[in-house]
């Protein structure tokens, strides 16, 4: 902010005796001179201006449609091949656009011992995607690994340390990934139901810890980048009433929740009555930050693979073929388009195909639930994400 300033100034000094070289002398007296100015002074205030909510800022990301395709980078290197519903070759990224998907969501490890995720990949798959136009949204794992409720291992370079060099420790390095990656949404770990870089951060066993963890990573981001989206994501709905609470003291913009049908309910009404409820009772955004659903429940590979069994669907609604699994993403975009608050929706794995070939036992434990069928080409369901 630019102000006008009036400064009325008062100079008082002392002119004394002096005698040097036969100069005048002036008698010794005091003289005070009172000074009255109106100075007109056009300045740049320094004074800090009352922080804005991101939602008063002018960054507009609209509705979110997001795909997570964190593995692309590592499965493009394979000189894989997608197909659009034609069976024509096509760009992957760019038939993502053209159907609709506005968002691209990406897991960040901190030093992961393959590359795979790692800050320089992810930094250079953020700058791609942005050229294409994307929003980018950051799955911040503080791990070098998997992150989730399960496990929420430290990683190894921050091992040892002190809790305050711990903390300082995820506070320059959240600012160095706003910074040079300039995402629009990021989340502060990756369903921390109970915690973060435990036992250092475990919500159950100290809280505190916890709250200060999570904000020293908001007070990061606020830092670099006021209109960044700030998400803390939980597993499921059932936690987060009792999440929501817990971090209350933590200043943050959006509540992402995962759904998966064999973890997380079999009724989707009931998911969606749930977070109606969420969000007449706290003042945040929502955003279904994981879900999925097979096309098949065949394999392609020789990988075992998540959803395998017909009691992990929900049926008769959603059945395992390709249009089942259009209905099942088309139920999950109007949840969050009927949601109070609600920012938008992320499928995970879509890119996830079999890439590494059919008898690969270390391939993909998610292609009967990509995007994507067997032979790569495109499913009925992405044309979900450009639907009105």
């Amino acid at each position: 902010m630019l102000k006008w300033r009036t400064l009325s100034l008062t100079v008082n000094f002392k002119l004394s005796t002096i005698n040097y070289n036969n100069s005048f002398i002036f008698a010794s007296q005091h003289l005070t001179i009172r000074i009255l100015a109106i100075l007109l002074l056009l300045t740049a205030s320094c004074e800090k201006q009352e922080k804005k909510k991101p939602s008063d800022l002018p960054k507009e990301l609209g509705f979110i449609q997001a795909v997570d395709v964190s593995s692309y980078p590592e499965i493009a290197a394979a000189n894989t091949l997608y197909f659009d519903a034609d069976s024509v070759a096509v760009d992957f990224l760019v038939q993502l656009k053209n159907n609709g998907v506005n968002t691209l969501r990406m897991r960040l490890w901190v030093n992961p011992g393959s590359g795979h995720c790692g800050f320089d990949e992810v930094k250079r798959f953020s700058q791609q995607a942005r050229s294409l136009g994307f929003h980018i949204w950051l799955s911040v794992h503080y791990s070098d690994t998997w992150a989730d409720p399960a496990h929420q291992m430290i990683p190894k370079a921050w091992q040892g340390l002190a809790f305050d060099v711990l903390k300082d420790s995820l506070h320059a390095y959240t600012r160095r990934v706003v910074k040079e990656m300039q995402p629009d949404i990021i989340q502060l770990g990756n369903e921390i139901n109970g915690g973060l870089l435990l036992p250092a951060g475990d919500m159950n066993a100290n809280k505190a810890n916890c709250i200060a963890l999570l904000q020293a990573g908001s007070e990061a981001v606020r830092a670099e980048d006021a209109a960044c989206k700030i998400m803390l994501h939980v597993a499921g709905l059932d936690v987060a009433d009792w999440f929501c609470g817990q971090v209350a003291a933590v200043d943050y913009d959006v509540l992402g929740f995962s759904f998966y049908p064999m973890w997380h309910g079999k009724s989707v009404t009931d998911a969606s009555a749930k977070l109606q409820a969420l969000a007449a009772k706290y003042d945040k955004q929502w955003a279904l930050a994981e879900t999925a659903y097979p096309f098949t429940l065949d394999w392609n590979d020789m990988t075992n693979n998540i959803v395998g069994l017909s009691n992990q669907l929900i049926l008769p609604e959603f059945p395992a073929t390709a249009e089942g699994q259009a209905l099942f993403v088309r139920s999950m975009k109007h949840m969050m388009q009927g949601t109070t608050n609600g920012m938008g929706f992320c499928y995970w794995g879509g890119e996830c195909v079999a890439w590494k070939g059919p008898q690969s036992t270390s391939g993909s434990p998610w292609e009967n639930q990509a995007l994507f069928d067997f032979n790569n080409k495109a499913l009925p369901a992405l044309t979900v994400f450009a639907e009105k």
